[in-house]
């Protein structure tokens, strides 16, 4: 039973809400998995910036495909891994919109590598949201590039094999080295406090963007209780025990007028 706010009583504070720029539906998303963590966050980053009306959301191909359907903003779907492009394409047309991708490891690290290299090269002045949870989500739990050594999956039931499979791709430390980023931070979605730290990293990148400073992109560390095979409080516990000490939530490239915003 969902209850409006007009039904709570004049006696009571209203203190947490859906966001305006969150849809009233039901998800796709497996129980447990934080992407829902991070659409209110984004959702609650646009509303307070008052970008509602001018945001154009480009979903990927991954668990997140249908994210458009879940913000009440302006979206479209790009080809696996093209996120990159049609932002840049969209940008460039309408400089005016903030232009958001939402990508998971497999569509930005993996088929979409190129492209999320190049727009952060480019300097494009677009935001990117990526959701690491370290497997493919959608396709069957595989291995993705930001499998953790050893880690099992359905494509490496041993355990990722350094000589098979080479290392996990740190994507934040990578783009960091560009010239054309603004705001390259990293963070997680396992417990309140690296949450609220994540909120205040999507406002930061979508104030890089509004400002003209380049390219900005906000890592999550996410849970996959799913493919993790995991329930979803220990797949939380997983995240701080086994992803942070190769993905060390931090902030690795801010440009000076970031600091200023």
């Amino acid at each position: 039973m969902v209850t409006l706010i007009e039904d709570v009583p004049a006696t009571m504070q209203v203190v947490y809400q859906r966001p305006e720029s969150l849809s009233c539906v039901s998800t796709h998303y497996c129980p447990g998995c934080t992407h829902g963590i991070a659409h209110r966050l984004l959702a609650e980053a646009l509303d307070e910036l008052g970008l509602r009306d001018r945001t154009i959301l480009v979903a990927p191909v991954g668990c997140s495909v249908f994210a458009y359907n879940y913000f009440e903003v302006d979206g479209c779907e790009a080809a696996h891994g093209r996120a990159p492009a049609m932002a840049t394409g969209l940008k460039r047309v309408q400089p005016d919109r903030i232009v958001v991708t939402y990508q998971g490891d497999g569509d930005l690290v993996s088929i979409g590598a190129a492209e999320i290299l190049h727009a952060a090269a480019r300097g494009e002045n677009i935001t990117t949201i990526f959701v690491n949870n370290a497997v493919y989500g959608m396709t069957g739990g595989q291995m993705a590039p930001t499998t953790l050594l050893g880690q099992k999956t359905t494509s490496s039931p041993f355990g990722r094999n350094v000589s098979s499979s080479g290392y996990p791709i740190r994507m934040s430390e990578l783009l960091s080295q560009l010239d054309g980023t603004a705001y390259i931070v990293r963070r997680s979605l396992h417990d309140v406090a690296h949450i609220r730290k994540a909120k205040k990293a999507i406002v930061t990148a979508l104030k890089a963007q509004m400002h003209g400073l380049g390219f900005s992109m906000v890592e999550l560390l996410s849970s996959c209780p799913t493919n993790w095979g995991i329930p979803a409080d220990q797949a939380l516990n997983w995240i701080a025990e086994n992803m942070l000490p190769y993905y060390p939530v931090g902030d690795y490239k801010v440009h000076p007028e970031v600091t200023t915003l």
